[in-house]
């Protein structure tokens, strides 16, 4: 089934997009969270009008993704972690620890764009990743501190 996609959609295609998916995906999970529309005659003629206002939308969204990545990479994010021997750390960091910090940081990130650059296995500085939007991706500081 072919669709128009109204929404950026991971793994799939964004704004604007015609793309290909199985009929449950579209009927089921696409379609009613208004992420796509099926691509007919009449709603590909609408969508060459509506090219620009997306193109517009497009670069609305990546500039303010890039606002987005720049106060992030300024953020860095302490976690306090039990400590044994040659300051090992008991367990490791999560993506959802780091997101609840980036939250009380003030920044609204899904867990799942939250990505670790390195293993976290003992105390110090690590570089972690945020998917903003496609095309932009933030770095971090993760200072992991003996509690």
């Amino acid at each position: 089934m072919r669709l128009i996609l109204n929404q950026n959609v991971d793994s799939l295609g964004q704004i604007g997009d015609i793309v290909t998916v199985k009929a449950g995906y579209a009927r089921n999970y696409l379609i009613p969270r208004g992420l796509g529309v099926i691509a007919n005659v009449g709603n590909e003629k609408a969508l060459n009008q509506q090219l620009k206002v997306l193109d517009k939308k497009k670069q609305e969204l990546l500039t303010a993704a890039k606002k987005l990545a720049a106060s992030i990479e300024k953020t860095s994010v302490t976690v306090a972690k039990q400590v044994g021997e040659d300051e090992k750390i008991f367990g490791s960091v999560t993506t959802a620890e780091l997101e609840g910090l980036l939250a009380a940081e003030g920044f609204e990130i899904n867990r799942k764009d939250i990505k670790l650059t390195e293993e976290v296995k003992k105390v110090g500085v690590f570089a972690a990743e945020v998917k903003v939007h496609p095309e932009v991706t933030a770095k971090f500081k993760v200072w992991v501190v003996a509690q």
